[in-house]
Parts: C-alpha cells; sequence; structure tokens
C-alpha cells in the first residue's frame, strides 16, 4: 500500500506502484499522477498501465522505469533499429510518428498559452521521411584495451559508454551501409588507439568522411585511407588535435568542396559547418519561410544567424536586398562564396556578436521591411530589441528550442505584433528535438 511520510520532502513509496499514463512527453516518457506528485515513467505510453519504480524523487515531480507493464497501448509499435534503448540517439523508436508529433504539438501549443495567456492553434505539421532521413552525423571513437579493438557508435543516453553500431536506420542509407567499413577501415590503423572521432557527410556530390586523430598519421595509415576513399568512392579529410584539416583525398566528384541545392541555389560549405541534417525538412522549412515573408521585388530583408545562407541565398533571389549577419566568420565566408557562385549581387554578408550592442553595426543603419532569425537553442533574446526598432512589417523565427522561441516571442506580442502562424518541423523523427516555426506581422495602423 502506497504512504507517504512528511519530512524535508514528500515522499512516495513506490515498491508495487500501479499507475497508468495520462499523456506523453516530449521525451517520449509517460506522465501519471499520484497524490499530487507528477511521474515521468520512461517506456510507458498514454492509456498504459504499468507496475513502476522510482529512480529520482524530488518534491514536485518523481522519475520511474516499468517494472512490469500490465497493458500495451495501439500507439505502441515495435522499434525498428535493434540498438533502440540502449543507444541515446533515439528515444521514441517504440511510439507511432502520429502521437510523437501530437505529444511535441501539445508541448509548444502548452509553452504559448502559459507565456502569453492565448490559445494558440498550430498548423498541420511539416513531416517528411520517418527513417533514412539524416545526411550528417558524428560517431564517438573509442579504443577498447581488453578487446584489443576500436568502438564507433554514439553514447548511451546520460553516459560515455558507446553503444557499437552495426546499423542506424534514422542514417540515410548512403550513410548507413558505410557504418561497418568505417570502422573495420579505423581498425587497421596504427594510430587507432588515438582517434578522436569520425563524421559521415552526404552532400549532393557525394559522401565526405572527416577523422579526427590525436597523434599524427604514419604514411602507411594515409595509404590504408586512400584506398578506402578510392574503393567507396569518397573524400577523406584528416582533423588533427590543433583543429587543423586536411584534405587526404578527393574522389566523389570534381568539386572542390561538398553542396547541396535548394530553390534553385547552391550552397557549398565546409564539411566541419553546421548544415540542416535533414535535407527534405529544410526544403520545406525554407519554401514555408519564404511563403511566410511574402516576397516582393522591392523588400529588404535582414537575416540574423544566417550561417552560409540556408535561407539568405533562396530569399535573395525575390528581393531587393537582403542582409545575411552571422558570429562565425568561416560562415560569414562560405556565405559570400555562395553569393558569387550563385552570381547574386543583391546580397551582403555581416559578422557580427547578436549577443551585444548591434548600434554601431553598419548594417544596423540600414533599412528593412521583413526579418527572419534563425538561433541556436540560447534564442535571441539580446537581439530582440534591435528587431523591434527596425518595425518589420513581417517577422519569421525559426526554433529548435520552444521555451526560447516563446521567451523571445513575448517581447514581440509586448511591442503590438499578432502571432499570425505556428508550425512544428519534425525534424528529428524519434527524437526528443522539437523544431518550429512562427510568423509574426505588425499592426500597420499603430
Amino acid at each position: 500500500m502506497v504512504q507517504f511520510y512528511s519530512s524535508k520532502q514528500r515522499k512516495v513509496k513506490s515498491d508495487n506502484l500501479t499507475v497508468i499514463a495520462e499523456s506523453l512527453d516530449v521525451k517520449g516518457q509517460g506522465v501519471a499522477h499520484y497524490q499530487g506528485k507528477i511521474i515521468f515513467i520512461t517506456d510507458l505510453l498514454p492509456g498504459e498501465q504499468a507496475q513502476i519504480q522510482f529512480t529520482e524523487e524530488k518534491r514536485q515531480f518523481a522519475k520511474a522505469k516499468v517494472s512490469k507493464r500490465l497493458t500495451d497501448s495501439l500507439d505502441r509499435v515495435a522499434p525498428f533499429c535493434r540498438h533502440f534503448g540502449i543507444c541515446g540517439g533515439c528515444q521514441q523508436q517504440h511510439v507511432t510518428p502520429a502521437l510523437q508529433r501530437a505529444a511535441k504539438i501539445s508541448r509548444l501549443e502548452y509553452l504559448f498559452q502559459r507565456e502569453t495567456g492565448s490559445a494558440v492553434k498550430s498548423l498541420p505539421v511539416i513531416t517528411g521521411s520517418e527513417y533514412g532521413y539524416r545526411r550528417r552525423a558524428r560517431f564517438g571513437l573509442q579504443y577498447q584495451h581488453a578487446e584489443r579493438r576500436l568502438r564507433m557508435g554514439f553514447r548511451q543516453s546520460q553516459s560515455n559508454v558507446l553503444v557499437e553500431l552495426k546499423m542506424c536506420p534514422v542514417l540515410q542509407p548512403e550513410l548507413e551501409k558505410l557504418l561497418l567499413p568505417v570502422a573495420d577501415c579505423l581498425n587497421k590503423l596504427a594510430a587507432v588507439k588515438h582517434l578522436g572521432h569520425v563524421e559521415l557527410v552526404n552532400a549532393d556530390n557525394g559522401v565526405s568522411v572527416i577523422l579526427r586523430h590525436l597523434k599524427p598519421l604514419t604514411t602507411n595509415d594515409k595509404i590504408l585511407l586512400t584506398a578506402f576513399a578510392r574503393r567507396y568512392n569518397l573524400n577523406v579529410y584528416l582533423v588533427d588535435n590543433s583543429a587543423n584539416r586536411l584534405k587526404l583525398v578527393s574522389l566523389a566528384s570534381n568539386d572542390s568542396e561538398p553542396y547541396y541545392s535548394i530553390e534553385n541555389v547552391k550552397l557549398t560549405f565546409d564539411p566541419q559547418n553546421f548544415i540542416q541534417v535533414n535535407p527534405e525538412i529544410n526544403k520545406k522549412m525554407v519554401a514555408q519561410a519564404l511563403d511566410w515573408l511574402a516576397l516582393e521585388p522591392q523588400d529588404r530583408v535582414l537575416d540574423l544567424f544566417c550561417g552560409m545562407g540556408n535561407f539568405t541565398l533562396p530569399i535573395a533571389r525575390h528581393v531587393n536586398a537582403v542582409v545575411g549577419v552571422e558570429g562565425v566568420a568561416e560562415l560569414v565566408a562560405q556565405g559570400r562564396f555562395n553569393a558569387s557562385l550563385n552570381q547574386l549581387t543583391n546580397v551582403e554578408f555581416y559578422q557580427a556578436d547578436l549577443e551585444f550592442d548591434i548600434d554601431c553595426q553598419p548594417w544596423a543603419k540600414m533599412g528593412f521591411n521583413k526579418i527572419l532569425l534563425d538561433p541556436a537553442r540560447a534564442g535571441a533574446m539580446g537581439v530582440m530589441p534591435h528587431i523591434i526598432k527596425f518595425k518589420p512589417e513581417r517577422v519569421v523565427y525559426i526554433s529548435c528550442n520552444p521555451t526560447t522561441l516563446v521567451k523571445d516571442s513575448q517581447q514581440l506580442l509586448t511591442a503590438g505584433y499578432q502571432l499570425m502562424s505556428v508550425r512544428m518541423l519534425d525534424m528529428f523523427p524519434h527524437t526528443s528535438h522539437l523544431e518550429s516555426m512562427a510568423l509574426f506581422c505588425r499592426d500597420l495602423s499603430k
């Protein structure tokens, strides 16, 4: 029988506690309540009943695992990957995609309701392939002295232990089929004990392998890697302990850099720099942003946190002028190169730290009637007052963190903007990541 006792913290005796999950959180945990306490339960879906055991308990909530599941939900499916439940890469392969999305939408709408006081109804989710969607992945490498071999894989959840991957169905097929050959090749290197990580990137013009090594490679190691690249038609890059990069071999195409195309624009990129890993959703996201901006030939658009021009250059094809601002110098240089490559002369790129006062920046004195921003997880709190000063007609906010999106949105709403549309992007199926985008319009009568 469940009992409470009073001390500095009220605790629940969890032996043989039976609960029914009421909902699913964005991390794929079942949510139940017992005597006023919220319980988050790993591997329990809404409507399922189970006996649980606490793994952590706080004053307001507890975490638990299932000791025995008593009923099964129709939303429970067999995981597609043999490593699911051990590997920390995916959290929700046991859940139907429909329920995954519904849980994330519910979280997004709840946060807007809590912060703004107004009900928000999001538009249909932007969806794509549920498996085979990742065109980029970084794998940890750990040499096992007892086994005298190298492990390659993702880490377990909340652990430094590597799960050695034999398959990874969320990777694009071109990358998944390389998992075992890459691991086998790395195990043959003399430097096998001194490797940091390996990254696989699938571009429109072929696959690149980026290997981080902590000690110099021998000539024979480079010969082995070159032969491997020739066999699988790969680009191979070596990155040493000082982050210096050497292009060992380029075989996948005659192009000097990887690239992808979007909205009739060709975007080359440094294989170590950030790109959106889900190309299908990225194309739909950019198309939605262009539609929401309602671009006209006379528009002047500001793209903040622009990277190498994922949005900037497609926008440039429709407007009078566009300015992209980014904090990373290498991405700014890549954006300028891509503008030249695509013969777009109405684009300017600037480097600036958008967390500091930007009034002295040359681009801050220009006029813009529309703004797009795509910040990192920390959000754009520092730049929101400056966006408001520009008084743009429309603001499109791309977000990888709903909490900072909602907080930043509050500043726009207070300044008289209206939240016109919100959409969730299923950028990372089977994971806890929640990507979204929002459109704000200014009341032109004010």
